[in-house]
């Protein structure tokens, strides 16, 4: 039996071989194509997963309470100071942790243009947040100082002077230039600052301080000038802020000051000296050494009221809000004389006679300090 063939011709296996070859690299490509887009994918959720890894170690590391060197970091941002400056600054001052770090903390807040310049100090338990909320805020670190009644400018300049972290720009100046730099040339400066707690940023100026005080004593005299006694012998705010300013170096108890005040409000109505050794003190000077003499007393100068009738030309030293008010408000009273008893308070008297009796009381009392006089 005979067979039939099918003669294959040279060009169709040429077409079946390259048929073949080109399945298998459609075959092979697919399979490429395939393992490229599972490593791509791979990749996205590697990345995904970093990403939300550093996210997470971001947001655990604000929330973390930083380390510091010590208790407290200080630190005086400055005006004009970059992110990158303050993150460093930090890092150099104590706090323990990546100024890089810090630095992308405060460019990726969107707050890094808010931070204030100013003194700061930052406490154990901050954390990041706390250090960068606290910048934006402004809450800077204040130090205080306490000007104490009855001090007098000279006392009040060697405080500002001694206080910590305050820029003495007033050192070496006369008062009289002081008080121009103020606002208030030709005003001396006895007495015109009001005693009180005066708090400040590390860095600012005695002068700034200076200018509180000022405006308080101003505020603080005109609301009692408003409150003044119809009949009472002033003139001026500034012949009531002398009185004051002698009321407080008179005494420190509360009960006595009106009462000395209308001692002396009763002699200047009827022009007798006021004879207040405070007065005295001060226009002497350096010269005093503690111990008032008579010759002291005879001695004249602008601020002796034992020689002068009338108010001393300043005042002579810091007086606070009670004194203030007692040099306005004088007890109502027929007293022209006090001697101190030693206890702290006063004896009024209305005569010399009765005034010379209280003072020998005192005085045997002093001698024999056991018997009440």
């Amino acid at each position: 039996m005979l067979h039939k063939f099918h003669r294959v011709y040279p060009t169709e296996v040429v077409r079946q071989k390259a048929r073949r070859r080109r399945h298998l690299a459609g075959q092979q490509g697919f399979g490429r194509a395939g393992e490229r887009g599972g490593v791509l994918s791979g990749l996205f959720v590697l990345l995904a997963v970093l990403v939300l890894a550093a996210a997470g170690a971001v947001a655990w590391w604000l929330n973390q309470p930083l380390r510091l060197a010590n208790p407290t970091v200080e630190l005086s941002v400055e005006a004009g100071s970059t992110p990158r400056d303050i993150a460093k600054e930090w890092v150099q001052a104590g706090v323990e942790t990546s100024p890089w770090l810090l630095y992308q903390w405060f460019r990726f807040s969107g707050q890094s243009r808010q931070i204030k310049a100013g003194s700061y100090e930052l406490s154990q338990g901050a954390t990041p947040r706390d250090l960068l909320r606290m910048m934006v805020r402004g809450d800077e670190r204040l130090s205080v100082v306490r000007l104490i009644e009855g001090w007098t400018f000279k006392r009040f300049r060697t405080e500002l002077a001694l206080a910590d972290g305050l820029k003495p720009s007033t050192a070496g100046l006369p008062d009289a230039q002081i008080m121009a730099l103020l606002g208030a040339p030709g005003v001396p400066a006895e007495g015109h600052f009001f005693p009180d707690t005066y708090s400040y940023a590390k860095g600012s100026t005695d002068l700034a301080v200076m200018k509180r005080a000022l405006r308080a004593m101003q505020k603080h005299l005109d609301a009692v000038w408003a409150q003044r006694e119809a009949d009472a012998a002033l003139r001026t705010p500034e012949d009531a802020l002398v009185l004051a300013s002698i009321v407080e170096k008179e005494t420190g108890r509360e009960a006595d000051r009106a009462m000395i005040s209308g001692v002396f409000h009763n002699r200047l109505r009827i022009g007798m000296p006021l004879q207040t050794d405070p007065s005295v003190i001060y226009g002497l000077g350096d010269q005093f050494d503690g111990n008032l003499r008579k010759i002291h007393l005879q001695t004249d100068t602008p601020y002796n009221t034992y020689t002068r009738a009338g108010l001393p030309p300043t005042p002579i030293a810091m007086p606070g809000k009670a004194a203030l008010l007692a040099a306005v408000r004088p007890a109502d009273t027929k007293a022209l004389y006090f001697v101190a008893r030693g206890d702290g308070s006063s004896a009024f008297s209305a005569t010399l006679t009765e005034h010379n009796r209280a003072v020998n009381q005192y005085q045997r009392s002093q001698r024999n300090p056991g018997k009440s006089p």
